[in-house]
């Protein structure tokens, strides 16, 4: 038995390819799957199984591409009531492949029709030798519970339960999770990728908290923020996603015809130059995710699924590695990029939009001088919590979406978080609801901090913290 794991960052999220001789499962795939088939043709493996532990929230599974190209069946939770051709599978279920034995688990909590697969490999011994728990178990943390509110104390209980079961392992049981530290899949997970039932025992935080009542308030209370796109993808799981090949090709587009087509009623730009380049100038009406940021999550969050997408990108490379990272988030509908990037649009002698960049100390400046403008803090509400700047507003960038409108739009604002990354989107959304006067901090609060100005934040300087 061999198993190779692959990482994503950015959405944190874990997979793996479970082997043996000739034949292999993978297990929760990404979207774009050739990773797999190479590594598969590399090793002298069959793909006969794709394995599906839940329906998942961050991402877009690439269960469908990965059945399409190889023939292989679809193992998947029965209750999820998924759409497409698939093999249900439910508490006391077992199936093999070559020696290795997998029994299903059923595991809700995090989601309500989650599974395990434990894997038992008969040429060593008959002891279960790997778990994979999808987001039940991380290492150091457990699934959250909050992402369907309705039910999230229903779901925290039968998490409880679910964990209950799956210590009843033994403490050599590897463990072998569907995400790692930088996810919104749970509240603090570890650095570390893959650990073993007794380790999780001893040191995870959340298998420390005594009875279920205790467990079901500290997993339903103070956690992090849920991204839009959590619902959708777990919808669109569900469905079976759109076959990657299927989906619209990104075009090369003149300004003329990127100015055309933007002003058409169903579509968005979005630029994803770095944030300095933004503010010097950019495509009005643009929102703003650096890709050099966390750019799946914020992009999955912010951006209208039901719109056409277009990018304002530094090359052609960058843009199309951004339509990769979009469809990971179930963002189809990348049609085209602007040719040349700005450089080509100021040629054409069209409108652009600015957002000036300020730095830790023009910033104190300002602040010194008296209050003639709003600041917004952009970040997270923990983060505000943990160290913020005095008469801040906390507006977490996705809110300003809606919480605009609280604001004076003839007065200038000037938008902090803690590198200039979210503070630099969410002055993209103030811009198009009508913001004249709008600033960026670079280096947000790590600068200010660095400065001087202002406390140490532990989230700031967290090496492997979530990366906002």
């Amino acid at each position: 038995m061999l198993i190779q794991s692959f990482f994503v960052n950015g959405i944190a999220h874990n997979s793996y390819i479970l082997g043996g001789a000739k034949t292999c499962a993978v297990i929760d795939p990404r979207r774009d799957v050739q990773i797999y088939l190479d590594s598969a043709k590399a090793m002298g493996w069959k793909i006969t199984h794709i394995l599906e532990t839940h329906l998942h929230a961050d991402f877009i599974s690439g269960h469908m591409d990965l059945a399409e190209k190889t023939g292989a069946k679809i193992y998947a939770p029965k209750s999820g009531n998924s759409r497409f051709d698939h093999i249900g599978l439910s508490e006391g279920d077992s199936f093999s492949i070559e020696d290795m034995e997998f029994k299903v688990l059923e595991t809700p909590g995090h989601t309500p029709e989650h599974i395990s697969y434990v894997v038992v490999d008969h040429s060593r011994g008959e002891d279960p030798t790997a778990l994979f728990c999808g987001d039940t178990l991380f290492v150091g943390d457990v699934g959250r519970p909050d992402l369907f509110p309705n039910i999230a104390k229903e779901l925290a209980s039968k998490l409880y339960d679910s964990l209950q079961k799956l210590l009843k392992l033994p403490d050599f049981c590897e463990v072998y999770p569907a995400h790692g530290a930088g996810s919104l899949c749970g509240r603090a997970m570890s650095a570390k990728r893959t650990s073993a039932i007794g380790y999780e025992k001893k040191y995870n935080y959340a298998l420390q908290i005594k009875g279920r009542d205790k467990f079901i308030e500290s997993l339903t209370t103070d956690m992090p923020e849920a991204p839009d796109h959590f619902s959708r993808c777990s919808d669109i799981n569900r469905k079976g996603p759109t076959l990657v090949k299927d989906l619209p090709s990104l075009n090369p587009l003149d300004p003329s015809s990127f100015s055309n087509r933007m002003n058409e009623k169903h579509t968005t730009v979005l630029d994803i130059r770095s944030y300095d380049a933004f503010g010097g100038q950019h495509v009005p009406g643009a929102y703003h995710i650096d890709f050099g940021g966390n750019f799946a999550t914020f992009a999955g969050w912010v951006l209208p699924p039901d719109k056409d997408i277009l990018l304002v990108s530094e090359t052609k490379t960058q843009a199309e590695e951004a339509v990769v990272w979009l469809r990971r988030v179930g963002l189809d509908r990348t049609i085209g990029f602007l040719d040349g990037g700005m450089f080509e649009w100021g040629k054409a002698g069209l409108q652009t939009e600015h957002i000036p960049q300020l730095s830790a100390i023009e910033l104190n400046h300002k602040l010194t001088a008296g209050p003639s403008f709003t600041l917004i803090d952009a970040r997270g509400k923990g983060e505000y919590q943990s160290g913020h700047i005095e008469g801040a507003i906390p507006i977490p960038f996705p809110d300003l979406r809606k919480r605009y409108n609280e604001l004076d739009t003839k007065k200038q604002v000037v938008v902090i978080c803690n590198t200039g990354h979210r503070s630099s989107l969410g002055g993209s959304i103030l811009k198009q609801h009508g913001f004249k006067d709008v600033s960026n901090v670079a280096g947000g609060m790590t600068g200010y901090n660095a400065a001087g100005l202002g406390p140490e934040c532990p989230m700031c300087v967290a090496p492997h913290g979530p990366k906002f």
